[in-house]
């Protein structure tokens, strides 16, 4: 956004107008016509600061994606404090879905207490058995040993959508 407003230096005064483009702030400029054009940044917004940067976010939100329309099951993670177990807090967290759980993979993840829960609903259970979150589990705890949050949440959900399979 380029904001303006004239100036009219005093007739004969080389001076004065050199003096007023000196008190310009950075990104300002007198034109021709003795206008001030101004360069201001309008509504930029704040870095995120959680533990994504903006390109992790959108490889997770493609990676999200892409799974959930292969499988036609719904795919979330939630990254944050779970309250309570991880097990029973995660269930929560899927039952708050209500009716839409019942095709919903969750990925709860507490890394304070560095605890990890899958938690299908009903219907996704069917082509995502135990065994095959079990070993999703795996792969990404082993990930995010080595510091590697967003690989193994990417690595998780490959596996995941690759168990389940396209939908028929």
């Amino acid at each position: 956004m380029v904001a303006g407003e004239l100036t009219r230096p005093e007739h004969g005064s080389e001076e004065h107008a050199g003096s007023e483009v000196a008190d310009l702030p950075a990104g300002s400029v007198v034109t021709g016509s003795g206008r001030v054009s101004a360069a201001a940044d309008v509504g930029a917004e704040p870095e995120p600061s959680g533990p994504f940067s903006p390109v992790q976010l959108a490889r997770l939100d493609e990676a999200l994606t892409l799974v959930s329309r292969h499988t036609r099951l719904r795919f979330s993670v939630f990254l944050g404090e779970l309250d309570g177990p991880a097990r029973p807090a995660a269930e929560r967290l899927h039952d708050e879905m209500g009716t839409d759980g019942a095709d919903a993979v969750l990925i709860a993840i507490d890394p304070t207490r560095r605890e990890l829960s899958i938690v299908t609903g009903p219907e996704a259970k069917v082509r995502l058995p135990d065994r095959a979150c079990h070993l999703a589990v795996m792969s990404m705890t082993a990930s995010f040993s080595e510091g590697d949050l967003v690989g193994g949440l990417l690595s998780g959900l490959r596996m995941l959508s690759d168990q389940a399979g396209a939908h028929a």
